[in-house]
């Protein structure tokens, strides 16, 4: 019976281990997507620079044409 109170003991240390590092992954990739220089803020970026490019070509090919 006493034997059978370690191993139960030692499996719940390895889930609380276990459900800590997988809290500390979720807040890793939480903050890479939604922090200061995340993924969200370089998508929304790249989104305004294409937009921007896109213009510029635009307004370059009337330019082309019009002569």
């Amino acid at each position: 019976m006493q034997i059978h109170n370690k191993k139960s003991g030692i499996t719940l240390i390895a889930l609380i281990i276990t459900i800590i590092v997988l809290l500390i992954l979720a807040g890793v990739s939480i903050s890479m997507t939604i922090g200061k220089n995340g993924l969200l803020t370089k998508v929304q970026k790249a989104k305004e620079l294409s937009e921007i490019s896109t213009e510029e070509e635009y307004v370059n090919l009337i330019i082309i044409d019009s002569y």
